[in-house]
C-alpha cells in the first residue's frame, strides 16, 4: 500500500493482487520482492486462515480506517454507480470505468477530489464487509443517543444509533430520550418551521397585542414569531419542557401562556381591554367582536344595530379610529366607514335606496343618527 500499483492495472486491489501473483510486469517484480521481505519480517506471527478477498479489505481498512467507506444506495439501478460515505464523513464516488461494481462496503487506499467536485473520488480499494469493517475499524465505533428536529417528517425524532465514524450503522427509536434534548429539538423545530406553523393561537389574544404594539410600541410586546422565539423562556415554559412531540406544541394553551408577556410590572396590563377590546357593546347592547386581523381593526356589525350611534370608539387610547363594516340584513357589507356621523350624513341615503327595496321587513329611517337601533324587523301589519 506504500507503493501505489500503476493506474493501467485499476481500482480493485483485490483483482491487482491476484493479477501480479503470477505475472511478469516491472510492478509484480517489486510486489514479489516486497512479499519475501515482508514474510521474513513476518516469520515469527502465525498464519491465518482468512479468504483473500477478506484479507485484502482487512490490510486495507487497517492502514486507513478513516477511509471506511459505505454505501449510500444499497441497490443502485443497473449502470449507476452508488455514491459511498467514509468513516471521516467524506463523500467519495468511484471514478469512471471502475472494476469494482456495486459493493455495500469499501476499504479505500487511494483518494483524491477533483478540483470544484463535492465528493473525492476512489481510485483503488477493495472490497469490504461489515464484520471486517467493524474489526478493522473499533476505534471509530461509538454509540450516541441523538434527538433532533426532522424536517422531512415535521417531528422529534429520538434514536440511537450505532456509528463506524461518520456512517451509520444501527438506529433504534429511543424511547425515553433526555427532556433537555427534546426542549432543543423542539426550539429547533419552531425556529424552521415558524411559532404560528406548530402553535395554536385560538383567541385573538396575539393579535390584540400585535395591533398595541404597532400603535403604541413599549410596554406591548412583539409577538411576531421571531420575537416569540426569542423569549421563548418567559411565555412558553413550562409547557415547551413539557412536550414530547410536535402534536403537545399544538395542545399548549397559548392563550394563558402569552399572557406572561403582558406589562405586569408597570401596571399597563390591566388596560388591555381599555385599549384594545376584544369586543365592543353596540346600540342594541350587542356585543360584537373585533377583528384585529387586519392593519386597523375592523367592527362588522349590521346597520340597524347602530341606529343611534353617533361615533365609534376610536381604540389604542385614541389613537386608531375603528373601522366599521355596516352589513346588510343578510349580513353581507353594505358600506364601509371609519367616520360614522359622515356616513349617516353623506353615505347613508344612497345605501338606505339601494336596500329598503330588497328588505322591506327592516327599518330604513331617513335620520339614522337619531332612530332606535334594533336588532329585529318590522311588525308585520
Amino acid at each position: 500500500l506504500s507503493e501505489e500499483p500503476p493506474r493501467a492495472l485499476g481500482d480493485d486491489l483485490g483483482a491487482v493482487w491476484r493479477g501480479v501473483k503470477d505475472s511478469r510486469d516491472p510492478y509484480a517484480g517489486r510486489w514479489r520482492d516486497e512479499v519475501r521481505r515482508l514474510q521474513r519480517a513476518t516469520s515469527d506471527e502465525p498464519a491465518t486462515a482468512l479468504p483473500d478477498a477478506t484479507a485484502v479489505g482487512l490490510v486495507v481498512a487497517l492502514a486507513f480506517p478513516e477511509r471506511i467507506a459505505r454505501a449510500r444506495v444499497e441497490r443502485p439501478a443497473p449502470g449507476e454507480r452508488s455514491p459511498y460515505l467514509m468513516a471521516s464523513g467524506t463523500a467519495a464516488e468511484l471514478a469512471p470505468g471502475t472494476a469494482l461494481g456495486a459493493l455495500p462496503w469499501l476499504a479505500v487506499a487511494v483518494a483524491d477530489r477533483p478540483a470544484g467536485s463535492p465528493s473525492a473520488r476512489i481510485l483503488h480499494a477493495a472490497a469490504l464487509d461489515e464484520n471486517t469493517a467493524r474489526l478493522a475499524g473499533a476505534p471509530l465505533l461509538s454509540t450516541r443517543a441523538e434527538v433532533h428536529w426532522d424536517t422531512r417528517r415535521s417531528e422529534v425524532v429520538a434514536r440511537r444509533v450505532d456509528s463506524l465514524g461518520a456512517v451509520e450503522l444501527a438506529e433504534k427509536p429511543l424511547t425515553n430520550p433526555d427532556r433537555a434534548l427534546v426542549r432543543t429539538a423542539l426550539l429547533e423545530g419552531l425556529t424552521r418551521e415558524g411559532v404560528s406553523a406548530l402553535l395554536t393561537f385560538p383567541s385573538n389574544l396575539r393579535e390584540r397585542l400585535a395591533f398595541l404594539h404597532a400603535a403604541i410600541g413599549d410596554p406591548w410586546p412583539d409577538v411576531s414569531d421571531a420575537a416569540l422565539l426569542e423569549r421563548a423562556e418567559e411565555w412558553l415554559e413550562p409547557e415547551l419542557s413539557r412536550a414530547r412531540r410536535r402534536s403537545d406544541l399544538a395542545r399548549i394553551n397559548t392563550t394563558d401562556a402569552l399572557q406572561r408577556l403582558l406589562p405586569w410590572a408597570s401596571g399597563q396590563a390591566g388596560r388591555l381591554e381599555e385599549l384594545a377590546p376584544e369586543r365592543i357593546t353596540v346600540p342594541t347592547g350587542s356585543k360584537i367582536r373585533v377583528d384585529y386581523s387586519t392593519d386597523r381593526p375592523v367592527l362588522a356589525v349590521k346597520l340597524q344595530e347602530l341606529f343611534g350611534w353617533k361615533a365609534a370608539p376610536a381604540l389604542a387610547g385614541g389613537r386608531v379610529p375603528l373601522t366599521i363594516h355596516l352589513l346588510s340584513p343578510a349580513g353581507r357589507p353594505a358600506a364601509i366607514t371609519g367616520d360614522l356621523a359622515s356616513f349617516w350624513h353623506n353615505g347613508y341615503p344612497a345605501v338606505r335606496a339601494d336596500l329598503r327595496g330588497r328588505y322591506p321587513r327592516h327599518p330604513w329611517p331617513e335620520d339614522p343618527s337619531t332612530a332606535e337601533p334594533t336588532k329585529r324587523t318590522n311588525a308585520r301589519k
